[in-house]
């Protein structure tokens, strides 16, 4: 405390903070992508353990041997939904009923804020099938769920597999959950109304049919993808919605049941390596850490399962592969893998929670938990801190300004202040309404589609609040100081702290992403020396053109390169998707990037600008 009591000790640390605080920044930037980038190497990380007790061992005996009916099921479900031309729920009805299955079905229906011209939906209708399979050795107190998406995806495999494994869980004993066995219709969209209707809230505006009969509160959900009849490898899916992720157990309990039964199990669609300590290991563990990254940032669900997610349910998407040759597996090895999960989340006595929450995964063998992937994020923040130190030591000083300043001049006035941040945030507010509001207006006038009128109408809208704030100051007849934009930077650099470290704390991956490209404009955004370069820097680190270059990592890292037509092309459709999952799933990244993120980033465009 003598430092700081001390007034010409606080002034050389003052002084110290001030010349040291670019070398400091450059450090703390160094620092939190060097600590990133050693989280995929094994040798730093915790090995995969599970924590719950009720699901610490595999020791069940798997003993589904109708791999046949399963295939039989596929077919005949195949063959209907071709004549039917969609679901064949009639014959779903008729099947499940005929296995002893308390079965139901649900409509639902939804107008989608403008037409999906991916999936070639706008007014959209159908059905949900499920059926129960009653607990005999306990009241419906709680209930696992397996699904399947049947609407467009061509799961005819696996819902023959959840009919065989109905047929085959119906005559067993020891069941103390109820199961529910779930076919919806048009992926997510039909799982989100199930679940809606499930537990009777309506926060999506899906109009749907009374549900008839439920279970237990549901403890844990699977989602099966199946599209062949034979399986290769699986790949586990767990990024969900806003990018909340399932309870760790879940992932190891797949992976141990894959490894018993000797089936090859994925994660992002990269295969297992055993040499995490070398170079080449190290590098295939980065791209597959960097691709859950990207996919959790996003916000968007990576299957049905991530609808699950918001409920509290913990569940993940199981995807059948075949595509590795080596490795053949037949529906009954498929089988018995999710006979040996659903027997082991029958054993619970209480809802998954000993495991992490948080975590990014390099390979199915190690995590990161979030103690080993904060310090990343905190080195980067504290350069947003240091700045704004910085900014505050010379606001504190007499002189502020350099000599030609005018000392009546010095202190910036309040509109000059207020008046950029309040229209940098109707800028946001325009670019969320807007584009819904003008579609009609624009399809009238102009020979576009509805879809590409929202996303060119965002576009146009985010271009021009490049030209408006910084004009505000030669419009409006306010007083403007010469070094107002250090009070304006301060503001700028406290807010996008906070807004970084909110979301951060929500979605990792996203908050990282945003600190990596922002932080550094933040910190060189200033109207001189080097005006020019810093906007193009600014430009470069803008929202979009992040979201530009996320695309074309992401690919890159897949392994599926594109062109920069096909990248522009992608980016149009991402920037429509994000919409309609804000309006149909209420995904909070696309209005956090509009109302706060794309404000924030113009009150730095206004400073690089001023006057």
């Amino acid at each position: 405390m003598g430092l700081l009591s001390d007034p010409n000790r606080r002034q050389v640390l003052t002084n110290l903070l001030t010349r040291m605080n670019t070398p400091l920044c450059f450090l703390c930037y160094v620092a939190g992508i060097t600590w990133f980038m050693g989280l995929a190497f094994e040798p730093f990380i915790l090995r995969m353990y599970t924590s719950e007790n009720a699901m610490g061992s595999t020791m069940v005996d798997e003993n589904f041997v109708y791999g046949d009916r399963a295939l039989s099921y596929a077919r005949e479900f195949s063959a209907h939904r071709k004549k039917a031309g969609e679901m064949p729920v009639e014959w779903l009805v008729k099947t499940m009923t005929g296995l002893g299955l308390e079965t139901h079905v649900q409509t639902f229906s939804r107008t989608l804020p403008f037409p999906d011209e991916i999936r070639e939906r706008y007014m959209v209708k159908g059905s949900n099938v499920y059926g129960i399979l009653r607990a005999s050795r306990a009241a419906s107190t709680e209930s696992i769920v397996l699904s399947t998406p049947v609407g467009i995806k061509l799961n005819s495999q696996a819902a023959g597999l959840l009919l065989a494994l109905a047929s085959y869980f119906r005559g067993q004993i020891y069941w103390a959950k109820d199961i529910i066995f779930l076919f919806n219709e048009h992926d997510m969209i039909g799982m989100e109304a199930w679940l809606e209707a499930y537990h009777d809230v309506n926060v999506t505006e899906i109009n749907s049919s009374v549900m008839q009969g439920r279970a237990g509160a549901i403890q844990a959900a699977i989602t099966i993808e199946i599209s062949s009849d034979v399986v290769t490898s699986f790949d586990i899916s767990v990024e969900g919605l806003n990018g909340q992720l399932p309870n760790l157990d879940l992932v190891n309990l797949f992976t141990s049941f894959c490894q018993k039964n000797g089936v090859l199990c994925t994660i992002q669609g990269k295969l297992p390596r055993m040499d995490g300590e070398t170079l080449e290991g190290y590098i295939h563990s980065l791209n597959t850490m960097m691709l859950m990254v990207l996919k959790q940032g996003s916000g968007k669900s990576q299957g049905d399962h991530g609808l699950f997610l918001r409920y509290h349910i913990e569940a993940v998407t199981i995807r059948g592969i075949n595509s590795f040759q080596q490795y053949k597996f037949d529906m009954v090895t498929v089988g018995k893998v999710f006979e040996g999960i659903v027997r082991k989340l029958n054993n619970l006595l209480e809802r998954l929670h000993q495991s992490y929450f948080f975590y990014l995964l390099p390979s199915l063998s190690r995590f990161v938990s979030i103690g080993y992937y904060m310090p990343a994020f905190i080195f980067l923040i504290l350069i947003l801190l240091l700045k704004a130190l910085d900014l505050w030591i010379k606001l504190s000083k007499v002189p502020v300004c350099p000599q030609d300043c005018v000392v009546e001049n010095v202190r910036p006035g309040f509109l000059s202040i207020v008046t950029p941040i309040f229209i940098c945030h109707i800028m946001g507010l325009a670019l969320y309404y807007v584009p819904l509001l003008c579609q009609g207006t624009a399809t009238d006038h102009f020979p576009v589609s509805e879809t590409e009128a929202v996303v060119l109408t965002s576009i146009a809208i985010y271009v021009a609040g490049l030209a408006l704030p910084h004009n505000t100051q030669s419009v409006l007849p306010i007083e403007v100081s010469a070094c107002g934009w250090m009070t304006l930077k301060l503001i700028s650099v406290l807010y996008l702290a906070l807004l970084l470290g909110c979301i951060t704390l929500i979605n990792f991956s996203l908050g990282f992403i945003l600190a990596v490209t922002l932080i550094p404009a933040a910190a060189l955004a200033q109207p001189a020396p080097h005006k020019m370069f810093n906007a193009l820097f600014l430009i470069l680190m803008s929202p979009a053109t992040v979201l530009l270059l996320c695309i074309y990592l992401y690919h890159e890292l897949a392994e599926y390169p594109i062109t920069l037509l096909e990248c522009w092309q992608l980016f149009l459709q991402a920037v429509a998707e994000s919409i309609l999952d804000h309006h149909l799933y209420s995904s909070i990244v696309y209005p956090f990037i509009v109302f706060f993120i794309y404000p924030c980033w113009l009150l730095l465009w206004n400073v690089v600008f001023w006057n």
